[in-house]
């Protein structure tokens, strides 16, 4: 797979990282506050209170994971087609706020199922017209720090999310300036595709190998209490991967910029299988906490890494339709605001 890394001389001056990518970083931080305080006692509140088992668990995780990637396709296609993004994105940061309530009111896991459903629509409208704006927005030489920066602030909790994200991406983002008299184009058309390279197609099939050898979150949650953690103490393990994605996911977003992304990508790979590794030694919650460190720093090393790789080969008017591509064969295991 060809190396798409920056090759621009470094000793030059670097541009700021727009406000743009400040704003959406903060969107998808105040986003991610409401779902992981959720998600983080999801798996126990259907296991210990509506009685589902962990196979249900796996199947409401797999539905709402593969109901996000589908929609991302469409939603991704539509932004290119109409040049415009901040408006999907907007909607689905909308939708993704209104379903937050029906959890901390379900009966049953059938709403559940549905109020998860709802949330993934949400995150699958968002989340590409949101990689394909930073890509936009930001200028090549530091596109790697703006998807690292993006990534970083993601990982961010507190409160007061859904609100927040809603008000700021309305006031705050300005879509650039689209050309006047430029023409539109259906980006799913035989014709726009082939103009997807070989190099954007590597980039896929790698992020498709990483995502295969990851598993959901809630399984995380669940192995710590196989270890025998307080059901109240639970909702730290995904705080610690948090800060580790946090603390991560930033400073290696901008040594993208500067190494090469094949290698990062290896390392990044490495990690992930030490991750893996310390997870299946035992049940104790300490080494559970640390499995669950070393996999958020392999979030922060290739997360933002592989949304640059895509900016970085696919053309510009492209990009949605590359992201919408791109994301059904990676998927993720975070909540991603």
């Amino acid at each position: 797979m060809p190396d798409s890394t920056n090759t621009n001389p470094t000793k030059r001056s670097l541009p700021p990282i727009p406000t743009g990518i400040w704003v959406l970083g903060f969107v998808s931080m105040l986003m991610d506050i409401s779902s992981e305080m959720i998600h983080s006692l999801l798996p126990l509140f259907m296991v210990g209170t509506l009685g589902a088992s962990a196979l249900m668990v796996g199947v409401i995780e797999g539905l709402a994971e593969s109901t996000a990637l589908i929609v991302k396709v469409f939603s991704l296609a539509f932004s290119d087609y109409l040049g415009r993004r901040k408006g999907l994105a907007l909607f689905g940061y909308a939708l993704g706020a209104l379903t937050k309530p029906l959890f901390a009111i379900a009966p049953v896991i059938g709403v559940v199922l549905a109020a998860r459903l709802l949330d993934r629509v949400g995150k699958g409208i968002r989340g590409a017209p949101r990689d394909a704006l930073v890509a936009d927005i930001a200028p090549a030489e530091v596109r790697g720090a703006a998807f690292g920066l993006r990534q970083s602030l993601d990982t961010v909790g507190a409160f007061l999310g859904p609100l927040l994200a809603v008000l700021l991406l309305l006031l705050g983002v300005h879509e650039p300036k689209r050309q006047v008299g430029q023409k539109r184009i259906n980006p799913i058309r035989i014709e726009s595709l082939k103009r997807l390279s070989a190099s954007y197609w590597g980039v896929v099939g790698v992020g498709a190998a990483v995502a295969l050898a990851r598993f959901s979150e809630a399984f995380l949650v669940l192995r710590a209490q196989q270890g025998g953690m307080a059901v109240a103490l639970v909702p730290l393990v995904m705080v610690a991967m948090n800060l580790s994605y946090t603390a991560s996911a930033y400073p290696f977003g901008k040594l993208s910029d500067r190494v090469s992304h094949t290698a990062l990508l290896a390392m990044g790979l490495v990690v992930l299988i030490a991750a893996d590794w310390v997870l299946a030694m035992n049940h104790h919650w300490l080494t559970v906490l640390i499995g669950v460190v070393l996999w958020g720093v392999h979030m922060g090393m290739t997360q933002g890494l592989l949304a640059t790789m895509v900016a970085d080969t696919a053309p510009a008017d492209l990009r949605g339709t590359a992201y919408g591509f791109f994301q059904p064969h990676v998927g993720t295991c975070h909540a991603d605001g």
